[in-house]
């Protein structure tokens, strides 16, 4: 270490105020999960209830995974700027083992009522027009990727992995702390050259299997980089709420600055114009070639069967503006990016939007007897709601209890003073 960083690590708090409230957020969260769970007792509410679960799953995994991403890349970079906001994310990782606990009730469902959470679980599933998914042709031919015990070895699989590189990054990180050696940080960029080509794979089979999968008969050759997108939108949004909370309450008076301020919201600004980008190629060339397998998908989240536009279509405008228009000229400002109130407010917008962008690619899965897209405006509403809070006060549960156990920042990381006089 330099004896520029050692000087300034030297004069940071060994130790932070544990902070309140794990208690309270892991009752908040299973309140939500025991809501939802009532909704099973509702006649023919099952499936609604599976893909809620799937919308509030996906939601967090997403933004898991996109903590797990910018971690390594901040290894893989030697970035000096992030090792602040680094560490919390490495507290965020400590969610893993509990959403792949929580994702268990899809995979019990999908064995114990087949066809309950996605269609093609049950080969005598009856397809609108199409007959069974059994004698479904393109089913057939996707047969040996989509099944129930592929998709149950694959989603163990992507937890594991995601979990294994979670443990290592932060036993690396934490054990630092202690020690001051730099192996660790060697360590972890290896970690993160390995780390960041596999989980790039399988956040793309996940993204295929759990959500893409819910309309098999559609193509994309995006979609794996539409949830990348989002994973590390999703990421940087609550990034940039947990640095605001803990200045508030103290903690980081004296570490977040302002250049620290506005390096993390060039980069919510980068993936803005990023998730802009992938989405617009992907309906422009779908729009383009007019391909029936290809074009249906978002007819069904445009118009209905009797050739009237359905609510999925102004869910698809807000998209557009609340993914993009919106943040891409809010975010040009400076003063935007630095003013707390201001980032705070740009980054809750952006979580509402990729929940709303999770509704969009899932709930529309949800047909009535036409094969018409259910409305966005219904109860169903109610069960996302629940689910997304259930799973999200166990996500702040796990990151509390992940926060109590170690230093406030890596007070011993190589980089810990340039990141402390980080200027642009």
């Amino acid at each position: 270490m330099s004896t520029h960083a050692a000087t300034a690590s030297s004069s940071l708090p060994a130790e932070t105020a544990a902070p309140a409230g794990a208690s309270k957020a892991l009752v908040v969260g299973i309140v939500g999960i025991l809501l939802t769970a009532a909704g099973l007792f509702v006649p023919g509410n099952g499936k609604v209830i599976a893909l809620t679960w799937l919308v509030g799953l996906s939601f967090w995994v997403a933004i898991a995974i996109g903590m797990l991403l910018l971690v390594m890349i901040h290894h893989i970079f030697d970035a000096s700027w992030s090792v602040v906001l680094r560490r919390q994310f490495e507290h965020g990782l400590s969610a893993f083992k509990w959403l792949g606990l929580l994702f268990v009730p899809l995979l019990v469902a999908t064995w114990v009522k087949p066809g309950s959470v996605w269609k093609w679980t049950n080969l005598d599933y009856q397809l609108h027009g199409h007959g069974t998914v059994g004698e479904d042709i393109l089913y057939v031919k996707k047969a040996a990727f989509l099944n129930p015990t592929m998709l149950t070895v694959m989603t163990v699989a992507f937890f594991g992995l995601w979990m294994f590189l979670s443990a290592r990054l932060r036993k690396a990180s934490f054990t630092q702390d202690t020690d001051g050696d730099i192996k660790w940080t060697f360590h972890n960029r290896v970690t993160a050259a390995a780390g960041l080509f596999f989980t790039a794979l399988t956040l793309t089979a996940a993204s295929i299997y759990w959500i893409k999968s819910l309309e098999y008969h559609w193509f994309s050759t995006m979609y794996g980089v539409w949830f990348f997108a989002n994973c590390a939108r999703g990421a940087l949004a609550i990034g940039v709420l947990v640095l605001l909370w803990l200045y508030a309450r103290g903690d980081l008076k004296g570490i977040l600055n302002t250049n620290h301020m506005h390096s993390v919201g060039q980069l919510v600004f980068a993936f803005t114009v990023f998730w802009a980008y992938i989405s617009f190629s992907q309906y422009f060339l779908i729009w383009g070639a007019n391909i029936p397998e290809e074009t249906f998908w978002y007819n069904l989240r445009e118009i209905n069967a009797d050739g009237f536009a359905n609510q999925w279509k102004w869910v698809g405008m807000a998209l557009l503006f609340g993914h993009f228009l919106f943040p891409f000229l809010y975010l040009l400002s400076y003063k935007n990016k630095i003013i707390h109130s201001r980032i705070k407010f740009i980054v809750i917008c952006i979580l509402a939007t990729i929940l709303l962008d999770m509704c969009y690619n899932i709930l529309p899965a949800l047909k009535d007897a036409h094969g018409d897209a259910k409305p966005f405006l219904s109860l169903n509403l109610l069960w996302v709601a629940t689910s997304v809070i259930g799973i999200g006060g166990v996500c702040v549960w796990s990151y509390l209890r992940s926060f109590a156990t170690t230093k406030l920042i890596p007070i011993r990381d190589p980089r810990i003073g340039e990141c402390l006089t980080h200027h642009e």
